[in-house]
């Protein structure tokens, strides 16, 4: 699959010797649904204002569908609808239509065609009865719904979602979700920053965890959970167990107070074969329980020390 978005050895500091991103280098497939998360303060929004034209990188360079996003800036940009998490819309002046249809100018498109897109987007998102009203005169929730509809009016073929869903009832938060599957569905590239750990885990088929301004984690939500943090059993025995058996060793065991814990599933027949031979060691096997980590454990686990690196 070619690159949507390619980050390539980025580096920025800002004034104050801040380092926000450290030799960021990470791929974004083409049709792909990626989440990109990390900390405040991991790099994710530094790595986002790149594409959108706000940060010139210290060093590096971010390709989008093959354009330079530095040196062909409008050719990259008119690649990518951008949501950002917080925008100042233009209040003052303009009405939720007006809205659409001048963002649909900043790329060349007809008035004719630019109102007839943002009719149909102000229909998917449940604003046209709010089309004449200024900005100040929308909830919460609406505000979230036409800045997205501003992302999508000239149909780019690569989203970039930051906290599509901050904020907002749980009803448009599952809308918002249905639609983004449906537009990946179609063949759009979605990048999606989120704070909501259920919800890249549930919409994300793959994940990139940012940290201390560096990648430190990529794959699928299942790869990552297995590659980093396997299924645990905990077993409770009677007579209590005062050491750990012989020949366990590959299953990381351990005591915790009154059971025994060992990494790995129910389905292994090796550890089926482990706790036969508890029994015929002369212990009564009174539950086992499969510990199943989370997407939240891993992110917890990769962001709360430096010490270690997942490539």
């Amino acid at each position: 699959m070619e690159c949507a978005i390619s980050f390539q050895n980025l580096h920025k500091t800002y004034a104050g010797h801040v380092e926000a991103l450290k030799g960021l280098s990470l791929d974004v497939q083409r049709g792909e649904f990626m989440g990109l998360l990390g900390l405040n303060g991991a790099g994710k929004t530094t790595s986002i204002n790149v594409i959108a034209g706000l940060v010139r990188p210290t060093s590096g360079s971010v390709l989008v569908n093959g354009f330079d996003a530095i040196k062909q800036y409008r050719l990259a940009h008119a690649q990518v609808g951008i949501a950002p998490q917080e925008e100042v819309l233009d209040s003052s002046f303009l009405n939720v239509m007006q809205i659409l249809v001048y963002q649909a100018g900043y790329f060349g498109i007809a008035p004719r065609e630019a109102t007839k897109r943002a009719d149909a987007l102000l229909q998917e998102f449940g604003l046209w009865e709010k089309r004449k009203s200024n900005v100040v005169e929308l909830s919460g929730g609406m505000k979230r719904r036409l800045i997205l509809a501003k992302a999508l009016i000239h149909d780019p073929p690569i989203l970039i979602l930051d906290e599509p869903t901050a904020g907002v009832d749980v009803a448009l938060r599952h809308h918002i979700w249905e639609r983004m599957t449906a537009l990946n569905k179609a063949g759009k590239t979605i990048l999606l920053t989120t704070h909501y750990l259920e919800e890249a885990e549930q919409l994300c088929k793959r994940i990139a965890i940012l940290h201390n301004g560096g990648l430190v984690a990529t794959g699928s939500p299942h790869e990552l959970i297995t590659k980093i943090l396997p299924d645990q059993l905990e077993i409770r025995t009677d007579p209590l167990l005062k050491a750990i058996p012989e020949g366990l060793d590959k299953f990381s065991p351990h005591l915790d107070e009154d059971c025994l814990c060992l990494q790995g599933s129910l389905s292994d027949p090796q550890v089926m074969n482990a706790l036969v031979s508890l029994v015929q060691h002369s212990y009564k096997i009174i539950s086992v329980e499969q510990k199943r980590a989370r997407l939240e454990d891993v992110f917890l686990q990769l962001t709360s020390t430096d010490k270690t690196r997942y490539p």
